[in-house]
């Protein structure tokens, strides 16, 4: 979700080699992009006048849209928008966990298993930064079903999980104490892939973004974290299976 969508096309479009697919009016000024031919992302206009914040947005998996939002109500959570029905696309609702983290609930439309594989530039990863991450996980473990497991090579004191659904990891969670950013608290951090982390960064430099962390190597591949010229925070990484 941005301000204005025109330059967040520019600048997303010019860093993954996007193209945009504008056929879906009924959410009114959105494009959907794409990268060679797949379908990788969308950004959406937040409204004039609107006080939300400029952040990516993942979607999870929901057999049953409405069922998933009542138990997300249920256990302490807050659900902002639907769930409801969009035209040739599926049911869809806009949730926040009980830290306050917004994500959304998505039924029908495309199914994938795992971390989507295809082309440069498309997300390949979500972390959740919170607080504590133990308390965070207890909330999508019992909505979602997942298993949380400790993050074997995660530095010694830190706070880390790996989120399982039927042992196959699908996201993580980074508990940060005092460290959350006071612009926005807990939030999701979505990684794209890139073939080069370097020159990743230096080209979100070159379009008017900015590094927030140096380039880094994990078990998972380099990465680093940026933000774009809105100020919303994401992550580059080469994976490491690439």
């Amino acid at each position: 979700m941005v301000h204005d969508l025109a330059a967040g096309r520019r600048f997303y479009g010019e860093l993954f080699g996007w193209e945009f697919d504008e056929d879906e009016p009924q959410l009114g000024p959105y494009v959907k992009a794409l990268r060679d031919g797949h379908p990788v992302a969308g950004l959406g206009e937040i409204a004039a006048g609107a006080r939300r914040v400029v952040a990516w947005l993942p979607y999870i998996a929901a057999r049953d849209a409405d069922e998933t939002a009542a138990l997300v109500r249920d256990c302490g959570g807050t659900v902002a928008v639907g769930p409801l029905d969009v035209d040739r696309v599926g049911r869809l609702g806009i949730a926040s966990d009980v830290s306050g983290a917004a994500f959304g609930l998505w039924q029908g439309g495309p199914r994938r298993s795992g971390p989507y594989r295809g082309p440069w530039g498309a997300p390949v990863w979500n972390e959740l930064i919170t607080r504590e991450a133990s308390g965070a996980a207890k909330f999508y473990c019992t909505v979602f079903g997942y298993e949380p497991a400790p993050e074997p090579t995660a530095p010694e004191g830190s706070d880390q999980l790996t989120l399982r659904l039927d042992g196959r990891p699908v996201a993580g969670v980074r508990g940060v104490a005092g460290e959350l950013p006071h612009d926005r608290g807990p939030h999701w951090l979505t990684y794209f892939s890139v073939p080069d982390v370097e020159e990743a960064v230096a080209r979100v430099e070159e379009l008017g973004g900015r590094r927030t962390s140096a380039p880094a190597d994990s078990r998972f591949g380099r990465w680093a974290e940026v933000a774009d010229p809105e100020g919303a925070p994401f992550a580059l990484i080469r994976p490491a299976d690439r």
